[in-house]
């Protein structure tokens, strides 16, 4: 006679002792690693949301708190163009009064241009519409920690901590260890936690501890940043870009009488840069913008023969060109490099994990799109954190995190896969690639609806 065979069940008592080991160190119900731009906007995004500002939340944040007080009269040389959809999300909770409190200065107008033609692309909106923001990252971080400190009610905050070791739960049928993660921090203390978010940068330590694999490249290049005074004051709302054989060189708009240089180069050529005197660390800057010398006769004649047909069938499909303004000096102190590289988490989730911001993508500035993936994760986190709230589910369950892997994975790859394209199609002076490039960017130009599409892609 057979009998049916049942699945083992686990003693109670076990179940109790499991669950009270887990008990002995505080339980939070959320704890985000890591508190700069996007760790501390997740932060205030979850305090402020009527269906999680009841949870217990925890931001570690290894530094100090961040205060500029007061505003120090000179610019910060680490700067963020914040899209409107950043601003959004910033101004959901409030952050965005505290920083226009400050300083901020928006654009209306971008162009991007080419060293070796005369191809060119404009992005504007239509009554010249603010496009975007140009924000230090101080500012920026400022802001969101003052917003912070209004809801200390609702969110936690451990400054000076770091969490030097993470303990993952154990499998839902084992009779050991926690059902949360544990966190042990570097001054000996240890918590768990129901969800751990991950928003401690490229070299995430949440990520590597939880064994989540990436792909990523060193594009064996420097950025090299700067506060420039304009040789004359201006409106100053554009924001220039120009592609170099060497990597693309950005001026952006902080007043009307400075701006923030981002030149991306060799490690050799950034070197250099850093090592010249003022005088000719300016003159290396005005010729990156105005000089003509890796001009082609080829190229310009076959652009020139594009832009005569473009103007034929659609008189007014091309922007005007704008002349850059010239820089005549130094911010104090402000030069610096940093490397660049792309980087992408195969997986944002597991169980009782998630990745944010650096943690989860990290891409070229050429675009200038890396803060703003961030509070892309952060604005759909969120949500779909604030649904699972709503009906009772647990916040660290795969159900919903996999919800939002796969939410921010169909923004991000494709953005991402756009900006290493124009990466490497830019880094180049081979005639067929620059002939290829010139005509992709003038027709781009001529053709309003799509520079439209492109704009939303990028603006959200």
């Amino acid at each position: 006679m057979l009998f049916p065979v049942c699945a083992p069940t686990i003693p109670w008592c076990l179940v109790l002792h499991r669950r009270l080991s887990a008990a002995a160190a505080p339980l939070y119900d959320v704890v985000i690693s890591g508190g700069g731009m996007v760790g501390t906007a997740m932060a205030c995004a979850l305090g402020s949301h009527p269906h999680l500002r009841h949870q217990r939340i925890l931001l570690l944040e290894a530094g100090q708190r961040k205060v500029l007080e007061p505003l120090p009269q000179q610019f910060s040389n680490r700067v963020s163009s914040i899209t409107p959809g950043s601003a959004t999300l910033l101004a959901s909770f409030g952050a965005w009064d505290h920083i226009c409190a400050m300083r901020l200065k928006p654009y209306k107008r971008m162009q991007v241009w080419d060293a070796c033609s005369d191809s060119l692309i404009t992005f504007d909106k239509e009554g010249m519409e603010d496009i975007g923001y140009i924000i230090e990252n101080n500012v920026i971080t400022t802001a969101l920690t003052g917003q912070l400190d209004a809801m200390s009610e609702h969110v936690e905050v451990l400054y000076r901590s770091r969490a030097v070791g993470y303990t993952w739960p154990a499998p839902y049928n084992s009779v050991e260890g926690s059902p949360y993660v544990g966190i042990q921090l570097a001054d000996g203390q240890s918590l768990h936690t129901r969800l751990v978010i991950g928003a401690d940068g490229q070299n995430s330590m949440v990520r590597r501890s939880a064994g989540m694999n990436t792909v990523q490249w060193s594009y064996n290049h420097m950025a090299v940043v700067a506060t420039l005074e304009l040789s004359e004051s201006t409106e100053n709302n554009v924001a220039w870009q120009r592609f170099l054989p060497s990597g693309p060189i950005a001026l952006l708009p902080l007043s009307d009488s400075w701006s923030s240089l981002v030149w991306s180069t060799s490690p050799e050529h950034a070197a250099e840069l850093l090592r010249m005197d003022e005088e000719s660390f300016l003159d290396a800057v005005n010729s990156a913008f105005w000089s003509s010398e890796h001009h082609s006769d080829f190229i310009s004649s076959a652009g020139s023969l594009l832009r005569s047909a473009v103007s034929f069938l659609r008189p007014s499909g091309s922007s005007s060109r704008q002349l850059p303004p010239s820089v005549s000096r130094l911010g104090d102190k402000s030069r610096a490099a940093f490397p660049l590289g792309l980087g992408h988490a195969t997986e944002y989730v597991r169980q009782r994990v998630a990745l944010i911001g650096d943690a989860a993508h990290r891409v070229h500035p050429l675009a200038g799109q890396g803060v703003n993936m961030g509070f892309g994760d952060v604005a759909s986190l969120v949500h779909h954190l604030s649904i699972a709230a709503f009906n009772g589910q647990d916040l660290g369950s795969t159900r919903h995190l996999l919800e939002y892997e796969t939410e921010r994975q169909r923004q991000n790859l494709p953005l991402m896969a756009a900006i290493d394209l124009l990466k490497r199609l830019y880094n180049t002076k081979k005639p067929p690639i620059v002939l290829l490039r010139t005509l992709g960017l003038q027709a781009t130009n001529a053709l309003p609806p799509l520079k439209e599409q492109i704009m939303e892609f990028a603006s959200k």
